[in-house]
């Protein structure tokens, strides 16, 4: 099940009680104190794995501990430690300590890891008190209570290009027919549902990663139906992949593009400036090319002639055309749009997350 969030609450472990003892053994008869200090409580700390796709084992569970330090012993023995708790999270995660508030952590390594509740110190034992004027204290110290936080996690899919459209656009199609990814298609809109990465294999040693994102519709960046839950993910990719059908059922294809278009800059000005590859979908729909033309040539004029607050995206630097058009299941220029978007996304640096 894909969860992008969770809210979650971890306690640290405690330190361990310092020991109060003293050494008698028969061939010591000056043995004095010999209590022993507390192990440290054990830390609790988050682990970015990119095997791990959602935050949905940590959503389920929501209370999470360490374990608590050993008390001393005597013999100057000191506790063992308690042992640190890891929770893994997906490459993305966002940790805030409060909904909405500032990002304390941003985990986007393979293996990053960050301490978000640090265990508590051990308590010195009495062999730690004893001085010339004292030398036999009969008092140590209490381990002290590791951190206890509430944790809001976010998940913000890191991927080299978004695929975004209206419901039905071929955004699904076209992920199953590039990569492994399996997202359900039918006929239908609003098939999918959460969004799917999808990894891609250009020539030997390239790769690429594309975020198959539910579509959006009139409205989704005030929370119309899915598409202000999972806009975020869009944040991360560096190239906006926009799939417009040619022969749509509902309105026509230029509508259809713009539309998407005010909600992504709606919901974010610095996402619609994002580079943006035109994909014309269906092409097995529109044999001699007058379809995918006609949208073509409206949209540049539109551009052209748009004012200084456009919704118009700029244009991909080092890309000789803003648009492809292609058919999935066909399989008609798909090695062509994979090879503009690797070109494009080579050229750019990674996003700044707002």
């Amino acid at each position: 099940m894909f969860v992008d969030e969770a809210e979650i609450t971890v306690k640290a472990g405690n330190g361990g009680n310092g020991c109060v003892a003293f050494l008698r053994e028969k061939f010591r008869p000056l043995g004095g104190p010999a209590g022993g200090d507390g192990g440290k409580g054990g830390d609790i700390i988050l682990q970015a794995d990119r095997d791990t796709g959602s935050l949905w084992e940590l959503q389920r569970q929501r209370q999470f501990s360490s374990e608590n330090g050993r008390p001393g012993e005597g013999k100057k023995r000191s506790g063992r430690s308690g042992s640190d708790l890891t929770l893994r999270v997906p490459l993305g995660t966002l940790v805030r300590e409060i909904p909405d508030g500032p990002v304390i952590h941003d985990l986007v390594k393979h293996n990053q890891s960050v301490i978000v509740a640090r265990g508590g110190t051990g308590g010195r034992g009495n062999a730690r008190f004893a001085t010339s004027t004292n030398q036999a204290p009969t008092h140590a110290e209490e381990g002290t209570q590791g951190e206890e936080k509430t944790l809001f996690l976010e998940l913000r899919l890191i991927a080299d290009v978004g695929l975004v459209g209206l419901p039905n656009a071929g955004k699904s199609t076209l992920i199953s027919a590039v990569s492994a990814a399996r997202p359900e298609i039918a006929p239908y809109p609003f098939t999918t549902k959460t969004p799917e990465l999808g990894v891609v294999r250009i020539g030997r040693y390239q790769t690429l990663v594309l975020a198959d994102l539910p579509g959006l519709i009139k409205g989704a960046h005030y929370g119309v139906g899915l598409g202000d839950r999972f806009l975020r993910h869009v944040e991360r990719t560096r190239v906006i992949a926009h799939l417009v059908d040619i022969a749509p059922v509902s309105g026509t294809p230029v509508e259809n593009y713009l539309a998407v278009r005010r909600e992504l800059k709606l919901y974010s000005p610095r996402l619609a400036e994002r580079p943006e590859i035109l994909v014309l979908t269906k092409a097995d729909l529109d044999p001699d090319g007058s379809l995918r033309k006609a949208v073509q040539e409206t949209i540049l004029r539109l551009r052209d002639n748009a004012a200084g607050d456009s919704v118009f995206p700029p244009n991909p630097e080092g890309v000789d055309s803003f648009y492809v058009a292609i058919s999935a299941v066909t399989r008609y220029n798909l090695d062509m749009l994979l090879n503009t978007l690797h070109k494009t996304v080579s050229a750019l640096p990674t996003p700044e997350m707002e």
